[in-house]
C-alpha cells in the first residue's frame, strides 16, 4: 500500500478573526500551535504509520504545523519539500474580509458560491489590494503568468495535481517499498483538491466538503493509486465536529 497523510495547518490568526485568507502569509494562534502538537502525537500513535518525508506550501501557517507536529511525533529529522502549488486557494479580492461581514453584504449563497463551489471564483483581487504577493520574494523566480489573482477549486486542482504526480507520488512509491508514509501539511482547499482527485469526489459534493484543521487524515492507496481506506485519525467525531465548525464560518 502507498501511505500518504494529509493535515491541514493549526487554526491560524486569520481563521480566528474569520478572515478569507488565501495567500496572505499569516502565522498560528497559540490553539492553532496546540492543533498542530496534537495532531503530531496522533501522527506518532498511529499503527503502523511510519512517516518517511514531508511536503508543504510555502506559506507560514503550514511550515510551522509542520514543525510543531514533527517535533511532537519525534519526527523533526525528516528530509522537507515546500512547493507554491500547495499553497491555499487565492480568494482574490476577497482576501482580507470578514466571511460574516461578506455574506451580509453579498448575500449567503453568493458567499457559499464563492467559498466552496468547483468552479467559480471570487472577484479578483483588485490594484489597491494590501494582500497582493507581487513583491513576495518566495514567488519571484516562477513564472509571472502562473501566479493567481483568484482561483476557484478548479484551478486549485490544476495546479496541485501536477506537483501531485511529479513529487508526491514518487515519494509514496519510493517510501511504500520500506513499508514508509508521506506527509503533506498544506490547506483546506489545496487539501480538498487532493481527496477530490483521490476519492473521486463529484463537482457537486465537493461543495460539501469541510477540511478541518490540525485533524490528519490518512489514506491508503492501491498501486495504481485508487484509494483502499480513507479515516481522520483519532476520535471521528471530533473531526466531523471541527468540520461542521469550519462550515459555520461564514454565519
Amino acid at each position: 500500500m502507498l501511505d500518504l497523510v494529509l493535515l491541514r495547518h493549526g487554526q491560524s490568526t486569520w481563521n480566528a478573526e474569520n478572515l478569507f485568507t488565501g495567500w496572505v502569509d499569516v502565522d498560528l494562534t497559540d490553539i492553532g500551535e496546540a492543533e498542530a502538537r496534537a495532531a503530531g502525537t496522533m501522527l506518532a500513535e498511529e499503527p503502523g504509520l511510519d512517516l518517511r518525508v514531508l511536503h508543504t506550501s510555502v506559506l507560514t501557517r503550514a511550515i510551522h504545523t509542520a514543525e510543531l507536529a514533527l517535533r511532537a511525533a519525534k519526527r523533526s529529522w525528516l528530509p522537507v519539500r515546500r512547493d507554491w502549488r500547495l499553497n491555499e486557494r487565492h480568494y482574490g479580492d476577497l482576501q482580507g474580509k470578514n466571511k460574516i461581514a461578506t455574506a451580509e453584504k453579498f448575500g449567503k449563497e453568493k458567499l457559499q458560491l464563492w467559498r466552496r463551489s468547483y468552479d467559480t471564483p471570487p472577484p479578483e483581487l483588485s490594484p489597491d489590494n494590501p494582500t497582493s504577493t507581487a513583491a513576495d520574494p518566495r514567488y519571484r523566480d516562477i513564472d509571472p503568468s502562473l501566479i493567481p489573482t483568484t482561483e476557484c477549486l478548479a484551478d486549485v486542482v490544476r495546479r496541485v495535481l501536477p506537483y501531485w504526480e511529479s513529487a508526491i507520488v514518487p515519494d509514496l512509491r519510493q517510501t511504500a517499498e520500506k513499508g514508509g508514509a508521506v506527509l503533506v501539511v498544506a490547506h483546506g482547499n489545496s487539501i480538498r483538491a487532493l481527496r477530490k482527485y483521490l476519492e473521486g469526489i463529484s463537482d457537486e459534493a465537493i461543495v460539501g466538503l469541510e477540511v478541518p484543521t490540525g485533524i490528519p487524515y490518512r489514506l491508503l492507496l492501491e498501486d495504481d493509486l485508487t484509494v483502499h481506506s480513507a479515516q481522520p485519525l483519532g476520535d471521528p467525531a471530533a473531526a466531523e465536529a471541527a468540520a461542521a465548525a469550519v462550515a459555520r464560518q461564514a454565519g
